[in-house]
């Protein structure tokens, strides 16, 4: 089961004046020992409890609904898996790897999420608590109307990430590159994108409110902000 981990402490702040963004909860998992999954399809609203599914091709196999308690998920394929409304709770997702996986309307609550590789992966309407997404890289991630609460992504890369209409409650992203992403009509609240290795935001910047960024990642997006805000920089 899961005990909470300490907060960790915010970095400094870029403005002395400025009061620091809440840090995210992070989980600290310690699974029970799992036992071997039999190597059946996932069912639709299916129970998984306490289980290991290792280096399991689950592509195309249909689990909405499923409910994924105590589980380990190693090395697994998730290809075309229809996982919509799906419950992963106090469990660790290492290597996954798949194309268009649906998991909108799902939620996630004490889970890490380690080294995925993933592409157009469907998280619409997802909820998430005390996530943590370390490692690899994420293509075309699809969290609109989505809503995270203490969540972190650590040294990841996001190629487009669409956050739109979400709501980001103490997110933090640490060593993670955001290419291309969507923030329009999202809201923030103790969002802290300083660690950002490389921050690129092609639309939503108006939007930032309730994030803090530091003085230079303020300069790299100078220009962006200025169009998005229709101000003119003349010479």
């Amino acid at each position: 089961m899961v005990r909470r981990a300490a907060a960790r402490p915010a970095g400094t702040s870029a403005n002395s004046g400025a009061e620091e963004p809440r840090p995210a909860r992070r989980p600290e998992l310690r699974l029970p020992p799992p036992s071997p999954w039999p190597g059946a399809l996932l069912e639709p609203d299916g129970d998984y409890d306490g289980l290991e599914f290792r280096d399991a091709d689950l592509s195309g196999h249909d689990g909405a609904g499923a409910r994924f308690m105590d589980c380990a998920l190693t090395g697994c394929a998730l290809d075309e898996t229809a996982l919509g409304r799906a419950r992963f709770l106090d469990t660790v997702l290492t290597g996954i790897r798949g194309v268009g996986t649906n998991l909108a309307e799902s939620t996630f609550r004490d889970v890490e999420v380690l080294d995925p590789r993933l592409g157009g992966t469907q998280l619409h309407g997802a909820v998430l608590e005390r996530v943590v997404i370390r490692g690899g890289k994420i293509d075309y991630l699809n969290l609109r109307e989505a809503r995270l609460k203490d969540v972190v992504f650590d040294n990841c890369v996001l190629v487009e990430p669409d956050f739109a209409g979400a709501h980001l409650e103490r997110v933090e992203f640490t060593g993670s590159a955001l290419r291309g992403a969507d923030f329009g009509g999202t809201t923030l609240k103790d969002v802290d994108l300083r660690g950002a290795s490389h921050l690129d935001i092609t639309r939503g910047l108006d939007r930032l409110r309730g994030s803090a960024i530091t003085p230079a990642q303020l300069l790299d997006l100078a220009p962006a902000l200025a169009a998005e805000l229709g101000i003119k920089v003349l010479p």
